[in-house]
């Protein structure tokens, strides 16, 4: 596969380049996102019931003689994906059974979907090492590398489709946000958390364009009488912020410590405000409202169900626990957002910069005492809509 050269221009954030970086960190060591997903399983396990009741209540797919096809639309590495897709198989073969009898489950697929830069290699070592302790496997499965805003199945042959903590990624910077010297410049900052108003509707804009690319997509792959569940991150309805509480807009991963780390690299010479300002995280958390609207836009899919829902970063013991160890918390802290997004930081400013940018970012959460005592929430949106 051929790489970006290093360290990638702010131009790539704009063009598809970004797709070779883009991918949670692989691996398995502590910086992985095997390692560093706990928040998005408590998500997963929280929404689980919307994905049963929606699955318990359509019209079971007829040709038994064919496999029902499932696939995860930006799995990553790890259990959370293969738990998905266990809860799909397993309701819908209770289903088969209780109306067919013990012969009438049909066979199922799996297909786990995700960027090039994936680490394919982890989620099927992972896979291969689940499926000794499942024997027999409950599923047939295969990997398919390509970005979901793109058609990845062919027309009506997908059964059941599910994405997790993956449609708040962008597929691009927008263009605009990149422009120096006008209005939708971001300059000064790598995210648009208390941006200018123009910078922010850039990232709508993009946001609106992408998730019309996915649904558009899905309603060519799915066939009539399909599930489509989707969880992402996402604000409350009403809030022009992208969260929801004060606590939260202080302490998210990509906001004030964010910030304050690229500020390090430049007041210490290692990079300049023009390298900085060439970076922005391309993540946008929509509201309820810009989900609807798009699934409205699309036409095709019926909404079974919507909420938003609040995601604490961490149990209360925990918490309790950092309080009596703020180097490990900056350090724990640490390796949740580098699971999130140092492949982008590597191929933007190279390895050894990305680096020095997370030492500053570690030190700044391990020597700040109020986050000790302050609660982040992650905000959801989920969904789950039936293909008409």
């Amino acid at each position: 596969m051929e790489s970006p050269s290093l360290p990638m221009t702010a131009k790539d954030w704009t063009t598809t380049s970004l797709h070779r970086v883009f991918a949670m960190q692989g691996g398995e060591d502590d910086l992985s996102y095997v390692n560093n997903s706990d928040s998005q399983a408590l998500a997963i396990t929280l929404s689980k019931p919307i994905l049963i009741s929606t699955l318990e209540s359509i019209k079971l797919f007829s040709d038994q003689t064919s496999p029902i096809r499932i696939t995860d639309l930006g799995c990553a590495t790890g259990s959370n994906t293969f738990t998905t897709v266990d809860t799909v198989v397993e309701t819908l073969q209770r289903r088969y059974t209780a109306v067919y009898g013990g012969g009438g489950s049909p066979e199922f697929e799996a297909f786990f979907c995700d960027l090039p830069s994936n680490d394919f290699n982890m989620l099927f070592k992972l896979l291969a090492q689940k499926q000794k302790v499942d024997s027999p496997a409950k599923y047939f499965a295969g990997g398919v590398a390509g970005s979901f805003y793109d058609r990845l199945f062919p027309r009506g042959t997908i059964h059941v489709a599910v994405s997790l903590s993956a449609l708040h990624w962008l597929s691009q910077i927008p263009e605009k946000v990149l422009e120096k010297g006008s209005r939708t410049w971001n300059k000064g900052k790598t995210w648009i958390e208390g941006a200018k108003k123009e910078v922010v509707e850039a990232y709508a804009e993009q946001s609106d364009k992408d998730l019309d690319d996915f649904m558009s997509c899905r309603k060519e792959e799915m066939v009539k009488g399909g599930v489509l569940f989707v969880l992402m991150a996402g604000r409350p309805s009403g809030s022009s912020s992208q969260f929801g509480d004060q606590d939260t807009r202080a302490k998210h991963p990509f906001t004030t410590t964010m910030e304050q780390a690229w500020q390090d690299l430049i007041d210490e010479g290692l990079i300049d405000e023009e390298t900085r300002d060439g970076f922005n995280i391309p993540a946008y958390m929509r509201s309820p409202e810009e989900v609807a609207a798009g699934i409205d836009r699309c036409g095709g899919f019926k909404i079974e169900k919507m909420e938003f829902m609040k995601i604490v970063e961490y149990s209360d013991e925990k918490q309790e626990e950092w309080k009596k160890d703020p180097v490990s918390y900056g350090r724990a802290r640490t390796n949740l957002v580098q699971a999130a997004i140092r492949p982008m930081v590597d191929a933007y400013l190279g390895p050894d910069l990305s680096h020095e940018l997370f030492k500053r970012y570690e030190n700044r959460v391990s020597t700040n005492q109020e986050f000790l005592h302050i609660t982040c929430f992650y905000g959801v949106v989920v969904f789950s809509a039936i293909r008409i």
